[in-house]
């Protein structure tokens, strides 16, 4: 059997552990330690008699060198013994950094002679209250600042996690809109020819004007099927060169109307959406009915912040005498709908008395 082999943590490079170290030396870390500083000089002052402003330049001193050890040793060195986590050396170093400061600003004061500290009592206690209190409270705060620092890397781990997650979630929702979209192609496809057949059928006059409008029609109309950046007023543009055609076709069976409000064209709306609703009032409405038929397409919002709701209706045939299949392009559509507005989003057939459908689509944007 072989052994277990840990993989060894990456460590940073010299250049980030720099700026971590110069990052940790905060604005509100150095007013902490000196705002502490001053609050132990004062405290300080009526056992002292040392004048306050030395007194507060030492206990300034010590504070902020304790501060540049705890901030090195969370870079430095950069790799430790197992046995050593980063947090207790940070904790161990302001240790020994309080009576180290404390020690080298005395010796400032009596010009490096260690002896002369030793003979004086009155240094000699200044170096034992403030190394003293230092060491009460510096590894405390050692610990707190650590706890905060490790707080703080714990919420950014967790946000930056929810962001990746949002991102695979919009990837995977525009890979399935992708793939909606390619199924929407050969359906349309396969209506326009069916139409040119028709077309070719009725030997009219006008079929090759027709055809030719429906060949320039089709140009124009493939490039947008991919477009996901579509909006409402890209779609009445399609809806009316569709139904244009149509009306070429059967100009005495078919009449349409396009009333949509201005302010909900610049909305964002999936490409082939209401086409495929006018489609199917074409094929499966006015095309079975004797008489022909009105086509009306139209929107509102009872509220400006509410839904949106576009409608496509239809005097022809109705649910019960029409002899077609829509199935498939309503199912898809209604997967559309849902992929870019949410589960709130809803495509209903209603009855449009006093005959023909009347096809609703209902989002909120």
């Amino acid at each position: 059997m072989f052994p277990q082999v840990t993989p060894s943590p990456v460590l940073p490079s010299q250049r980030q552990a720099w700026l971590a170290f110069v990052a940790s030396l905060s604005p509100w870390r150095v007013g902490v330690a000196l705002g502490l500083a001053t609050l132990a000089a004062l405290l300080l002052a009526p056992i002292f008699i040392t004048p306050i402003p030395v007194l507060l330049g030492r206990t300034m001193f010590v504070a902020l060198l304790t501060l540049l050890a705890f901030a090195a040793a969370g870079q430095w060195p950069r790799r430790l013994p197992r046995w050593l986590a980063r947090w207790l050396s940070q904790v161990l170093v302001v240790a020994l950094a309080v009576p180290a400061a404390t020690l080298l600003v005395y010796l400032v004061s009596v010009g490096g002679d260690i002896g002369s500290l030793l003979r004086s009592e009155g240094r000699l206690l200044g170096f034992l209250w403030i190394a003293g209190s230092g060491l009460l409270i510096g590894p405390l705060l050692a610990m707190g600042a650590l706890y905060r620092q490790r707080d703080a890397e714990a919420r950014s781990q967790a946000l930056h996690f929810e962001l990746e997650r949002s991102e695979l979630e919009r990837r995977a929702l525009d890979a399935r809109l992708r793939v909606l979209q390619a199924q929407v192609e050969p359906h349309f496809l396969f209506n326009t020819l069916a139409n040119v057949r028709a077309l070719v059928e009725t030997g009219s006059p006008q079929a090759a004007p027709v055809l030719s409008s429906l060949i320039a029609y089709l140009r124009a109309a493939m490039p947008r099927l991919q477009d996901q950046a579509a909006s409402v007023g890209d779609e009445l543009g399609l809806v009316r060169a569709y139904l244009e055609l149509m009306h070429l076709r059967m100009p005495d069976r078919l009449a349409y109307r396009i009333a949509v409000p201005a302010e909900l064209q610049g909305l964002r709306f999936p490409p082939m959406a209401l086409l495929t609703l006018v489609e199917n009032a074409v094929r499966h409405g006015i095309d079975p009915s004797e008489e022909g038929g009105v086509i009306e397409v139209s929107g509102g919002r009872a509220d400006p912040a509410g839904p949106v709701r576009l409608w496509v209706s239809d005097t022809g045939v109705g649910l019960g005498q029409s002899t077609g299949s829509s199935g498939t392009g309503l199912l898809n559509l209604r997967e559309r709908l849902q992929v870019i507005y949410g589960a709130s989003a809803r495509l209903d057939l209603t009855e449009n008395r006093p005959h023909g459908l009347r096809a609703e689509i209902e989002f909120q944007p």
